[in-house]
């Protein structure tokens, strides 16, 4: 099977499209590697140096969707109908691919099937879907700082499951603990500046 950033440049560059793609064309590229394709591909507008605005939130909520379908066991993703037919203009797609596909094929040229258990055990894709599932919550907290680094850990984590490279997984895991707690400490920093906020305003009017 040829590797993921050929398939992109084939499919979004190379063959004639329409001037808009449907999540069921998408899904029709991934085949049999629905989840991992699809973890890679709705992250990699959030996980880019400089993110297109815009996608954390939407595609935040997929990941979510999508993490929970691979933490109850499910073989295959299952969307909505009005889901499957939502257009997405090619020529913004293509401009985010030529962005991110750099970035994937420098995971391509160290990846390789090991430690698969990781990938095709239940027990580590369940670990893997609530660990893609709090990445996506934050990636949909519209705060700064709370988006990219989450989005890489999904997208490390998805192509590791993409390729059944558990060790790639393992450092994507590392990448949304990381995330966790950054988006954690931004939360409790931003609790205590508005608390402070508030007491220093009261304390002003009173």
């Amino acid at each position: 099977m040829a590797r993921l950033s050929v398939e992109l440049n084939r499919f979004f560059f190379q063959a004639e499209r329409a001037p808009k793609v449907t999540l069921q064309d998408i899904l029709e590229l991934a085949g049999e590697r629905t989840f991992g394709f699809l973890f890679v591909l709705l992250s990699i507008p959030s996980a880019l140096p400089l993110p297109a605005p815009g996608y954390s939130v939407p595609f935040g909520i997929v990941l979510f969707v999508l993490a929970v379908q691979l933490i109850i066991g499910r073989e295959r993703p299952w969307f909505p109908t009005s889901w499957n037919k939502h257009q997405f203009e090619l020529k913004q797609v293509q401009s985010i691919l030529k962005a991110g596909i750099p970035w994937l094929q420098r995971i391509e040229a160290i990846s390789r099937p090991r430690l698969s258990y990781i990938c095709t055990s239940l027990p580590g894709r369940t670990v893997i879907g609530c660990a893609i599932a709090l990445m996506a919550i934050s990636m949909m907290i519209p705060i700064p700082g709370t988006n990219t680094l989450p989005a890489m850990g999904i997208f490390v984590t998805g192509f590791g499951l993409l390729d059944d490279d558990g060790a790639i997984s393992l450092g994507g895991l590392v990448m949304c603990v990381m995330g966790l707690t950054l988006t954690s400490l931004i939360l409790l920093f931003g609790y205590e500046a508005v608390k402070a906020g508030i007491e220093l305003i009261r304390n002003a009017i009173f």
